[in-house]
This record gives C-alpha cells, structure tokens and sequence, in this order.
C-alpha cells in the first residue's frame, strides 16, 4: 500500500473511535530509540525512516514533526506522501499546531504503550483548556497486515568478566536506593536497563544488544518478565543464582494490577508507559532512573575493557581506509561498498557482535544530510574531489564503540579546509577542558560551537551523547547539548561522545567524533574537585583538511599528543605496510 491508501485506512478507523486526530511517536512500549520493526509503526504509516520524529493525523490533513537531523531525509522520503514536514524549532510544534487547527473539545488518540507517563500528562495538561480528551486506542493493529513479528531470538549471559560487577551487586546497590527513597516496588520499563541490571543480552532490536522485557523489583524479589521460549538452560540458570525469578511478558500488566494498594510504587515517569500507569493501585512515587543514573558510570573493569576495544576498533577503521586508497587507485567504490567493507574488517576482530548502528557513509553533498543512510540503487560513488564523511561504531562483548572522520579525496577547497578546521578546533577546546564537578552538558557545549559561532555558523545537533558498555550506543543521562531539556551533571566514570560538525546543504558535511571518558583531575582546597576527559577513540585526524594557520600552538601541540597516543597504541596490531600507513598519518606537524 502507498502512503496515501494507508492513511485512508487510519482515518477510517478514526470515524470509527469518533476522533479528530491521532498520532504516531517512534517509540514502543518501553521508550526506546530504535525500534524493533514489529514496532516501527509510524515508519510503516508514513515512509520516514529516522529515528526521531511524530506523526499527526486529522481527517484533512497529516504532519511529520522531526528535528534538524533529519529535515533533508525526511524531505525525500515524504515527497508525495501526503504528510507534510514540520521542522522542529522552526514550524509550531505538534501541541501547539493541535490547540490552532482542532477545535475544542476535540478526541485525540494515541496508543498508550506508546507515550509515557510525562508524555501523555504533558499533552493533556495543554489540551485541558480547550476541553480536549486523550483517548488510548490502538489503531495501527487493526490496519497493518503483514506486521513483522517480535523476534523469537534467546537472550543469553553477559559475563561478569565484562560487566564487572554481578547481577547479584547490581541488584543490591539499586535496593539501597531504593530504601533510601522509601520505595517499596521498583517497576522497570527500559530494555538497556534491564539488560544492564541482570547481566543479559538479547537480539530483539537492531545494533543494540537489548530485549523486550519488563521487570519488577522489591527488597526480596526480582522478576523478569519475559516470553518464555526466549530463556534457555544456562539463562535459567543464571537468573536462579541472582535470584530472578521469570513470568511471562504479557502477565507484567496483570501483576502490577494486583499490588497492594498501601505500597510506595516507584516508576520513571519518562520512560513507564502511560497506559500501564494507570492500572496501578498503590502510591506512585515519581522520580529520574535510578538504573539510568548508575548505569552510566563505568566501573574499572569496564573502562579497561574499553580502551582494549578501541584498539581495535582503530585497527579495524585503519584497514578499511588504507583499503580504499589502494582500492580509487583502479576504480570507484559505492558508499554501500565502504559500509559493508568497514563492517568487514570489524567483524575479524575479537569479541565483535555486530554494528553499533548503521554505518553513515555520505559522500560530497550526502555527508550534510546528517543521518543519512546510503541505499544501493541511489548511493553516490566514491571518486575524483569531495569530502567523505564516515560516522560507524562496533559493538564488542568488551564496549561500543562510535567515532566519525572527514576526510579528503583528492584537494580540498580552501573554504573546505577552513571550516573543518573551525570544527577541530572546537573538538579539541571541549576534549582539553578541566572542570569543577557539578558541571553540566549544557554548560561545556560552547567549548564545541565557539569557532564556528565567531564565523556566524553553526550546527543543528548535540555535542555529544552518552554511550553503553556493550549496549545501546546512544544512552542516558549523560548528555552534552545546548537544549534545556537534557541538562546532565558529568560525573567520573561516563563516557560520552564529542562530535560537533558544520554542513552545508547540497555541498559536503564535516563531523569529527571520538568518545571522551570523564575522569578525576584535582582537588583544590578553595574550588572543590576538578574533572577532565580522556579521549578513548584513536583514529587519526586528516591533515589535509587542516589549515594549520588557524591552529594555535596549543591546539597543534594537542593534535600531535593524540596522534603519538594514536600510533603508540595502534602499530603493534598492525604489518609493516600498515604501521607505515600510519606513521605518516600520526607525524607530528
């Protein structure tokens, strides 16, 4: 069916539930970003692939809310569609549009495993005014034929060798705080969590080692619920040694049905679906993850494992690059090619589980398109002059892995090289920074954007985002972003992303990432505790992108300390051919 057939469905079942509006989030019912396809709803309605984004539809009229990421994706993929673009931060948002257009006392529906607690209240507090009702339908189920299933795949242990800390530790340490906060149930909604809190992996959604689950959790019992064939012996048997007992997924929402009602429910109000919420008879206590929070600082084994992993993964992006040079020495190489080559060479490193998300390869005016995803019948080729922006990352059972280069075929123009220099510049200024702890995301974004802001430009995402250990490459809390809405404090032991970027439309697009740990810096008797980062990716940074007069001595000096630091840890994986490759990418400047 077309986009336009599918719509005709929707509406159809909308006169049905007498609704005005219905609308389509990303999520499914445990608020991930990426999604098993079973779930994919509003990809399936519209056409629009990206991660991020929220469909509305009324009986005349349909809207794709996005953010700046996606404006030039979504602008192909809607083209005919019917469903018009809003661009976040410059259109009205979906909330806003709804109060303009619909009138009062309007029925909007939504299916209510699909938003969260804060996510359903927010929209009914700015409804309420106007008289306007949420109703929670699903619609989706009755006009999809053909829906993908929900994988059968088993999940399996994740060792303590790797996590560094037991099922058994984890589960102690969250029942402390759980006493503290006076928390009598502890209701979790989040795959990564549950993954991360009982020591397990699964395949249920692409390039993130997680499964859908539920879990519930008091000071004498942990349950796991979860369909049944996905649990062998050895998972059994793991569970019983924590102390997990197992119950089917679907009996989660009839379990929490029957808490008592003199007992202090703990939920996530941002990530707990709003519809399970409403079952629930006892005192609900509101408050930011736990899990989330003690998730995101690594422990030693980890951050061990870690820089063993980055060394690989640099081998790996190492043999990838030298192959193509040798490679446009006889012919064109397709970015779908350098994609599944790039996987390749991952794949013959120990411990690889797979891609940690798909792998950006845009070439010339593809690489401004900032999540762009290269398909084999339109992918450009990789020849003549351009600029070649790679964005990949692996998954190991010893860390993920997420970096990107921009690098130059043939010679860069001299706008080119200004402009990838004022992002290096800005790279270099946050990796460098000494901070007092108590410093937020927000407040270090700067350090990223100044360069290009003094030359009146700018770019449309983050600064950096938090990373799991073997687990979803985009976590929370940690967060370095100009938005108010994702103000973190860093602390010792997150990992985050440092990649800032300038693109230009139609043209070329430059990001340059590596992952940053937070660590201990000093203490001082008048300024409390200072913290820093350590840069953990090694891959070199393209000198002939570089206009060295625009670098300060400072920044040249850091420049030539992370290429020494690349080369040192690098070259002894690597034949002579490749160690010589890398020399004279690492020489100091």
């Amino acid at each position: 069916m077309s986009t336009r057939q599918k719509l005709a469905l929707l509406r159809k079942a909308m006169q049905d539930y007498h609704l005005d509006a219905y609308l389509l989030p990303s999520s499914d019912p445990h608020q991930s970003e990426y999604v098993a396809e079973h779930w994919n709803s509003r990809a399936w309605l519209s056409g629009f692939t990206g991660s991020a984004g929220i469909v509305l539809v009324t009986q005349n009229w349909a809207g794709l809310w996005t953010d700046s990421r996606y404006f030039l994706q979504a602008e192909e993929q809607l083209e005919g569609s019917g469903i018009q673009l809003m661009k976040i931060n410059e259109d009205e948002r979906y909330e806003d549009w709804m109060i303009e257009h619909l009138p009062p006392q309007s029925q909007i529906g939504i299916d209510g495993r699909l938003f969260s607690v804060s996510q359903a209240d927010n929209l009914q507090d700015k409804l309420e005014p106007f008289e306007s009702q949420i109703i929670k339908h699903d619609l989706i189920a009755s006009i999809w034929n053909n829906r993908p299933k929900l994988s059968s795949e088993k999940i399996v242990v994740y060792e303590d060798q790797y996590a560094g800390k037991s099922s058994r530790e984890k589960i102690a340490d969250i029942r402390e705080i759980m006493q503290e906060e006076q928390a009598d149930v502890y209701l979790i909604s989040m795959l990564d969590e549950i993954a991360w809190l009982f020591n397990l992996r699964g395949k249920d959604v692409a390039f993130n080692p997680v499964f859908y689950a539920f879990a519930y959790l008091t000071n004498e019992k942990a349950i796991l619920f979860i369909d049944a064939h996905k649990v062998g012996s050895t998972v059994a048997h793991h569970l019983a040694q924590n102390g997990i007992e197992i119950l089917p997924y679907a009996a989660f929402e009839f379990y929490i049905d029957e808490l008592p009602k003199d007992q202090n429910i703990l939920i996530d109000p941002a990530t707990f679906p709003s519809n399970l919420c409403e079952i629930i008879q006892g005192e609900i206590l509101e408050a930011d993850s736990y899990i989330q929070a003690t998730k995101a600082i690594k422990n030693e084994i980890e951050i061990q494992h870690l820089r063993q992993t980055m060394e690989k993964d640099g081998v790996a992006l190492l043999r990838t690059y030298h192959w193509m040079e040798k490679t446009l020495q006889e012919r064109p190489i397709s970015e779908v090619e350098f994609g599944k080559q790039l996987s390749q060479f991952r794949s013959q490193q120990a411990h690889y589980q797979g891609d940690s998300f798909d792998s950006i390869v845009g070439f010339r005016a593809n690489g401004a398109i900032v999540h762009y995803r290269a398909a084999p019948e339109t992918c450009a080729q990789i020849q003549g002059e351009g600029i070649l922006l790679v964005d990949s990352g692996g998954q190991y059972l010893d860390g993920t892995t997420d970096i990107t280069r921009t690098i130059a075929i043939g010679k860069p123009t001299t706008e080119q090289k200004r402009n990838f220099t004022l992002v290096l510049k800005g790279h270099i200024a946050l990796a460098s920074i000494r901070f007092p702890e108590g410093t937020t995301g927000m407040q270090l974004d700067i350090l990223a954007r100044q360069f290009l802001w003094q030359n009146h430009l700018n770019f449309g995402h983050g600064t950096g985002h938090g990373v799991g250990f073997f687990l979803n490459v985009h976590e929370s809390p940690p967060s370095i972003s100009p938005s108010a809405n994702r103000i973190t404090t860093l602390e010792a032991g997150m990992i985050f992303s440092n990649e800032p970027g300038f693109y230009k439309t139609g043209e070329y697009g430059i990001r340059i990432e590596n992952l940053l740990l937070c660590v201990a810096d000093k203490s001082t008797e008048d300024y409390g505790d200072f913290l820093k980062f350590e840069t953990l990716s090694l891959f070199p940074i393209d000198y002939a992108l570089i206009d060295t007069s625009l670098m300060t001595a400072k920044e040249m000096a850091w420049l030539n300390r992370y290429h020494h630091e690349v080369y040192k840890r690098l070259s002894p994986h690597l034949e002579e051919e490749e160690r010589k490759w890398l020399e004279l990418r690492c020489r100091k400047v």
